[in-house]
């Protein structure tokens, strides 16, 4: 099982997350690209250590919406939408060999159920293989182009009973418990099911385990995650 994380997320004097720690955690490293977060030193510092530490890095791609995070959707049109891909993607391969796609925020969750922003997704990250979500149209759309997708599943957060991420807006979207979030780690790995918001259990067949940066206590939560996976008698690598 692959345990990613999104990193490199702060922007000039402002610091996000704990990069240096979490690259001594995972194993694929979801890096900011500069349009949601992010900044060429901080890009070039995060690619660096991952390189030295075999960490894979992930092109973290996004709407441009620096002041919302990149959590707010924006209508691009799908043109423009693949152009800001490819100049993200871009950007990042000049400071570390890029090896995968993921989209971020509001970008990832819109990909996952709108088919023409999905297109535009797909068009703009050329043959590079794509992480998202399993059963998402993002996921339908890039295996049909050729590409190579790898499923994922959020261990700090809630799911509704339809296989997507229940909004941030909501109470209960984000998980803290650490020992609530290590045993959904587990179950994801050894049995591929993930218990909904409502209790409902569903598929979640996946390949790779994200933790979020930004969480509080990122670092804490990882390193028990990839301890229990272990424990469980779960190899703990890199997806590619």
């Amino acid at each position: 099982m692959d345990l990613n994380s999104d990193l490199g997320e702060g922007f000039g004097i402002w610091t996000l997350g704990d990069d240096d720690a979490l690259l001594g955690v995972v194993t694929s490293a979801n890096v900011a690209c500069g349009f949601h977060a992010g900044d060429p030193t901080t890009m070039r510092k995060v690619c660096a250590t991952a390189v030295e530490r075999g960490v894979v890095i992930g092109a973290q791609v996004s709407y441009r919406d620096l002041a919302g995070f990149g959590r707010r959707r924006i209508d691009v049109p799908p043109d423009e939408l693949a152009d800001e891909i490819r100049y993200q993607i871009g950007a990042l391969s000049a400071f570390g060999p890029v090896g995968y796609v993921k989209p971020h925020g509001a970008l990832y969750n819109t990909a996952a159920v709108d088919a023409v922003q999905a297109s535009a997704v797909v068009a703009g990250v050329g043959a590079l293989p794509v992480l998202c979500q399993p059963g998402s149209v993002l996921a339908t759309q890039a295996a049909a182009a050729g590409l190579a997708v790898f499923a994922e599943g959020f261990v700090d957060r809630a799911y509704r009973p339809d296989g997507r991420l229940v909004s941030r807006s909501q109470p209960g979207a984000v998980l803290h418990d650490v020992d609530a979030v290590v045993a959904r780690s587990v179950r994801m790995a050894v049995d591929g099911v993930v218990e909904a918001i409502d209790g409902a259990v569903i598929p979640m067949p996946v390949v790779s385990l994200c933790v979020h940066g930004d969480t509080p206590g990122a670092v804490a939560m990882a390193t028990a995650v990839r301890a229990a996976l272990l424990d469980a008698g779960v190899p703990v690598s890199p997806f590619l």
